[in-house]
C-alpha cells in the first residue's frame, strides 16, 4: 500500500509542477483551443485522446470526486478545491480561469501534505 500511496504523491507533484509551470498555456498544436485543468495534463489516463480510451474511476482523482458527479463528463472538475466547495468547473463557469488554478494549486499543496503524513504515519507503522 505505501508504494500505491507513494505513486498518488508523485502524480500529484507532478500536477502541480505542471500547473506552476505554466503546462496549461495554448497548446502549439491548437493555440485556438482553450486547455482544460487536469484533462489537458500528463497526469490524465486520457491525456491527448480524441475520445476517452479509459473511464474516469481508474484515475488517482477519483477518490475526491464527489459521488453526485462521478457520471460527469470531466468528473474531477467537480472536486471541491476549497471550503467553499469551488470547483474547476464553477470557477470556470464564472469565467475565472486564474482563481481555478489557484485553487486548484491549493488543493494540490494540501493533498500532498495530507498524503505525505498519511504516507509518514503507514512507514513509522512499519519500522
Amino acid at each position: 500500500m505505501p508504494a500505491d500511496l507513494k505513486e498518488i504523491i508523485d502524480q500529484l507533484k507532478l500536477q502541480r509542477d505542471i500547473l506552476k509551470n505554466g503546462g496549461y498555456g495554448r497548446s502549439v498544436r491548437t493555440p485556438w483551443k482553450p486547455t482544460k485543468l487536469f484533462r489537458d495534463s500528463v497526469t490524465c489516463l486520457n491525456f491527448d485522446e480524441v475520445v476517452k480510451q479509459h473511464p474516469c474511476n481508474e484515475c488517482l482523482l477519483w477518490e475526491w470526486v464527489p459521488e453526485k458527479y462521478r457520471d460527469e463528463d470531466i468528473p474531477c472538475h467537480f472536486i471541491p478545491l476549497n471550503e467553499r466547495g469551488e470547483s474547476i468547473t464553477s470557477l470556470e463557469d464564472a469565467k475565472d480561469r486564474e482563481e481555478a488554478e489557484k485553487a486548484l494549486l491549493h488543493w494540490l499543496n494540501s493533498a500532498i501534505e495530507q498524503l505525505e503524513a498519511k504516507l509518514a504515519q503507514q512507514q513509522a507503522g512499519l519500522a
